[in-house]
């Protein structure tokens, strides 16, 4: 029998996007016994993906987790990519940027985390913070955040046209989800690490967050870097509904991975025969 799809909504062309009406609970006909059977097969198929991306070396993959503090970014790169191995991934977080980093403009230390060919990558917040937190905090003029929607698209279009397969989920949780995870944070000694007075700061400006990501989402969705809004307040249903994307969207590349490294794996063979018989041995 076929595995339930999880429940997420691909935009991958610009249109308007209301996250009101979007059910962060929402988990189709998914039941959480047959979503945690699903992972389990998903992270190794994942892993197997990977080793193949990996061992190819001819695209690059970047995947982008945003979403509200306590949505999950954490937690799916723990649960999503428990299989993936550590060599050809890396995991990038996006934090109030340094002096130097404010020097240059908003793009640069992104691109420097951008991942090489064979490398799977994995932004933690990314440069969508700059027309989400710079918008609501004004941290920048309306003009300057305006202009970097078209200069996101840009950038990501640069990516895609070297190379690197883009995928970017907004884990949208509700903010009565998100009170109930802040409380349960202070509960927990294991998380005391995560706690902050500024993440209860920022529940003031929801609406505004909300508004922002809604553009986001609406203005920066292309073909080649689509988001998928992923209805993340059951915490089963988020891991499953990002591995499913992930793994559908890779699988497309698996006969070009296999392809080619049957070819290295080819001319490999034949070095080393002439190897061999160079030192007179028939030895394979």
């Amino acid at each position: 029998m076929k595995a339930m799809a999880a429940k997420s909504l691909i935009l991958d062309s610009p249109g308007s996007v209301s996250l009101d009406q979007l059910d962060p609970d929402d988990t189709g006909d998914l039941g959480k016994k047959e979503a945690l059977q699903e992972l389990g097969k998903l992270q190794r198929r994942l892993g197997e993906l990977q080793e193949l991306l990996f061992g190819a070396r001819q695209h690059s993959v970047l995947i982008v987790l945003q979403g509200m503090d306590t949505s999950g970014k954490d937690g799916t790169i723990k649960d999503v990519m428990a299989d993936v191995s550590p060599a050809g991934c890396q995991v990038s977080y996006f934090s109030v940027p340094t002096n130097e980093e404010l020097a240059h403009d908003y793009l640069w230390r992104v691109h420097q985390r951008t991942p090489a060919r064979g490398v799977l990558a994995i932004f933690n917040r990314s440069h969508y913070e700059d027309v989400l937190v710079a918008r609501v905090h004004r941290l920048v003029p309306p003009e300057v955040w305006e202009d970097r929607y078209e200069q996101i698209n840009n950038f990501e279009h640069l990516l895609a046209q070297n190379n690197t397969i883009l995928l970017k989920f907004f884990l949208n949780i509700s903010k009565k989800e998100q009170e109930s995870r802040l409380l349960a944070r202070e509960q927990d000694a294991a998380k005391g690490w995560k706690l902050s007075v500024g993440d209860w700061k920022e529940r003031r400006y929801w609406q505004a967050y909300m508004d922002a990501y809604e553009d986001a989402l609406s203005r920066c969705a292309r073909p080649w870097a689509p988001w998928h809004v992923v209805p993340a307040n059951k915490k089963w249903h988020r891991n499953v509904a990002v591995a499913q994307a992930i793994v559908k969207r890779l699988e497309e590349y698996e006969k070009i991975w296999s392809r080619d490294l049957e070819k290295v794996s080819l001319r490999a063979r034949e070095e080393l025969r002439a190897y061999r018989d160079r030192a007179g041995s028939s030895d394979i």
